[in-house]
């Protein structure tokens, strides 16, 4: 009897190879992880417009993006030279080859102001009076009107000047002193201008807000003693962390507002300043602290103002001879530096040429007070008023949509 053969098992199925996995479903804590490792904002920028996950975990984490700004900070796009009189602001970019996303930034942006309306051809009225947070602050004094524009997004508001009240009650005439933009956290609205005025021993300050698209008068300060005897007795004010500090021109303190409460006050200069005739700018350093940095010839004076003592420290001295390996001339034909700003740890400053023309460029160059690295910026004429451009975090990037219980994921 024939032996009966079992049929052959079926052949087994290999099961299906897993999906390849993409970066797309890395999850978001190993993305912003890969994300600090890029070398700049633009950067960064470009990489989270690239598809919605990326997005999505820049936008959901603040935590991510102070992290990234305390790494990497906003870079410095370049400098708005200003001139005295009927001329238009210009922009002068910084070049960077070896960051080709943030030579895209710049080509991409309207560093020209072609966004603002010209109200008279023959006359260039624009003038600027501030840069912060990524934008630009102009005022037309004839079209009596000012003008805030993001370079990079092209957004414009106009704003019509405060009404003549602000200037109602004044001892003696009363001067315009200043207009600066609020700023604000990330991403938060409305925008807010104050603008400030002075009579012969007082200052008053009116803010604007997008949302009531009005202005508001606050009171005249108390005088100040001794009364002063120039009708300009507050020189060019500089904003840091919500107070505006004007250089006294003749006395040894600086006039503060502090734009949280619209109050005015008073602070001293660290001792010998004006005894000196110091030339010095007030700031903020990497810490947010305020300071003060004085040129004297080729060295860089810091004084930090220790808010739990009140007075001003002496913290550092910052020798630059050694810009002559970046710039190959002379220290006798530098003559001097002279600070431009000072902005989040970095001061930028120039050299201040000896030469009788006045056409013949100086040097613009930064300085980290962390680290004491020099930068060279470039190699332009002085114009009378100079106002760093720093890239600010695009609205894009900064629009959180979790909840507020999540805000230090």
């Amino acid at each position: 009897m024939a032996s009966q053969q079992s049929p052959p098992p079926p052949p087994v199925e290999s099961p299906p190879p897993p999906a390849p996995t993409t970066v797309i479903d890395l999850g978001n804590d190993l993305l912003r992880e890969i994300f600090l490792r890029l070398p700049s904002l633009p950067s960064l920028v470009r990489a989270a417009l690239s598809c919605r996950t990326f997005l999505d975990a820049v936008r959901s984490s603040p935590a991510f993006r102070r992290s990234f700004s305390a790494v990497r900070p906003p870079p410095l796009l370049g400098l708005f030279f200003d001139p005295d009189g009927p001329a238009i602001p210009t922009f002068a970019p910084i070049r960077r080859r070896s960051n080709p996303d943030l030579a895209a930034v710049v080509r991409g942006a309207d560093f020209f102001l072609t966004g603002i309306p010209d109200d008279d051809d023959t006359f260039p009225g624009w003038v600027i009076e501030d840069c912060r947070d990524g934008y630009v602050l102009l005022q037309n004094f004839n079209a009596e009107r000012l003008a805030v524009y993001n370079p990079l997004t092209r957004d414009l508001d106009l704003i019509p000047h405060p009404p003549d009240e602000l200037f109602d009650n004044s001892h003696g005439d009363a001067n315009y002193l200043g207009c600066y933009i609020l700023s604000s956290k990330e991403g938060a609205q409305p925008l807010r201008l104050v603008y400030t005025c002075q009579d012969e021993s007082r200052a008053r300050a009116a803010v604007f807000s997008s949302e009531s698209r009005a202005w508001q008068i606050f009171p005249w300060s108390e005088p100040v003693t001794p009364k002063p005897e120039d009708e300009h007795w507050l020189k060019v004010g500089t904003m840091v962390n919500g107070f505006i500090y004007w250089i006294h021109a003749n006395e040894a303190y600086i006039f503060v507002l502090n734009t949280a409460t619209l109050e005015f006050s008073q602070m001293d200069l660290p001792p010998g300043f004006v005894e000196r005739d110091y030339m010095f700018r007030v700031g903020e350093n990497k810490d947010g602290e305020l300071c003060i940095v004085c040129a004297v010839e080729f060295d860089l004076f810091v004084w930090v103002w220790r808010a739990g003592l009140e007075v001003w420290m002496f913290d550092n001295r910052f020798p630059l001879e050694r810009i002559v390996e970046f710039t190959g001339d002379t220290l006798e034909e530098h003559g001097e530096l002279r600070v431009v700003d000072i902005i989040s740890g970095y001061v930028y400053f120039s050299t201040n040429e000896t030469f009788a023309d006045p056409l013949y460029p100086c040097w613009f160059l930064s300085l980290c007070m962390e680290t004491a690295e020099v930068d060279t910026i470039f190699q332009k004429r002085f114009d009378s008023h100079i106002y760093p451009y720093i890239m600010a975090w695009p609205p894009s990037l900064t629009e959180n949509k979790v909840r507020p219980q999540l805000e230090d994921a």
